[in-house]
């Protein structure tokens, strides 16, 4: 099926970009407008998609989710809506932020839809409302958010299906993401990655600590996947966590980053309860400097703690994964190998 006009909420992103590039190339889509307050980042375009651009097939209109959404550049009808537009670096922002952006965008992003009349619409939420968890979480599972990214994130779902329960026919897919990487990611995996290779990684008791994610073409081809079963059985609501399968540990990723990039590492281990105060001496050292260093507290209280998620829905419904872990990796070094240096 082709959509001939697609609004993508926060459609700049690093996620939305993939989205968008995926969308054109494949002519799932007819026209793309990349809604959001970022522009577009032009360095993950491959120079074939300029001509997109100049033909108006995609094109950027600055909004705002956190405004209602009248008077904008956006088109008058949509046969598909994707809302990726939301605050969700941790650490980085005040609480009342991951409140204001997720759940007002929910909102306006949901009003629009009803404006328009738009059949579809697919959110992206994450794997945070179940919180971090040693034992494996599915879509069955109850969420128990620890933070507001993770609580604002699933009371924005909550919303949406509001919206898909006040229509006829109307069709939501919320994915729930573990870690999201790829080319032009730039956080924790990117992190992971270059640390790895710069040879100042350093396990923590962490080997066998369970890190749900998975790749960002992998993720775009789940989004149209879903929707389309989603479509084709009638389902007015589809929810899927979205991870490799299995859910990678910390040491699986480490050992296919040295295998993607050909080198050997003998990655120490150190106590994490020493590596924890020295990281809040570091992370003081660059607040008064203000320069940024990756070597944060709450990085690396992040990276002991599981987030054991397993993809059920993808798995049961027999998905056709096309990336294995490795696999994922050698496409990132090959498409963007800045990203590895």
């Amino acid at each position: 099926m082709v959509y001939e006009h697609c609004v993508l909420f926060g459609g700049t992103g690093f996620i939305g970009t993939h989205l968008a590039r995926y969308l054109i190339e494949r002519g799932i889509a007819g026209n793309v407008v990349l809604a959001d307050l970022a522009p577009p980042r032009l360095d993950l375009w491959p120079p074939r998609i300029g001509e997109a651009f100049r033909a108006g097939r995609i094109r950027h209109a600055p909004v705002d989710v956190r405004r209602p959404l009248t008077g904008l550049h956006l088109p008058e009808r949509a046969e598909l809506i994707v809302n990726l537009a939301a605050v969700h670096r941790e650490p980085g922002h005040a609480p009342e932020e991951y409140f204001e952006t997720n759940l007002l965008g929910a909102e306006n992003v949901c009003a629009w839809a009803e404006k328009v009349g738009c059949p579809r619409v697919v959110f992206t939420s994450s794997i945070a409302p179940y919180g971090p968890t040693e034992a494996e979480k599915d879509e069955r599972s109850l969420p128990v958010p620890l933070t507001p990214y993770g609580a604002s994130k699933l009371a924005a779902e909550k919303i949406h299906l509001a919206w898909q329960r006040g229509g006829d026919r109307r069709t939501l897919v919320i994915a729930r993401p573990g870690v999201v990487f790829g080319p032009g990611e730039g956080g924790n995996v990117t992190r992971l990655v270059r640390a790895v290779l710069r040879r100042y990684f350093a396990y923590m008791g962490n080997r066998g600590t369970r890190k749900a994610g998975g790749y960002v073409k992998e993720l775009c081809r789940a989004l149209l996947w879903v929707l389309s079963r989603a479509e084709a059985r009638h389902e007015g609501t589809a929810l899927f966590n979205f991870t490799m399968e299995p859910c990678p540990a910390v040491e699986q990723y480490v050992e296919a980053a040295c295998r993607v990039a050909g080198v050997r590492r003998l990655v120490p281990s150190l106590p994490y309860g020493l590596l924890l105060p020295v990281s809040y001496a570091l992370d003081g050292a660059a607040a008064l400097l203000r320069v940024r260093q990756p070597i944060s507290p709450v990085r690396l209280r992040k990276l002991v703690r599981s987030n054991h998620i397993a993809p059920r829905y993808l798995r049961e419904a027999d998905y056709p994964w096309h990336y294995t872990l490795e696999e994922a990796f050698a496409d990132w070094r090959s498409d963007r190998p800045e990203d590895w240096r």
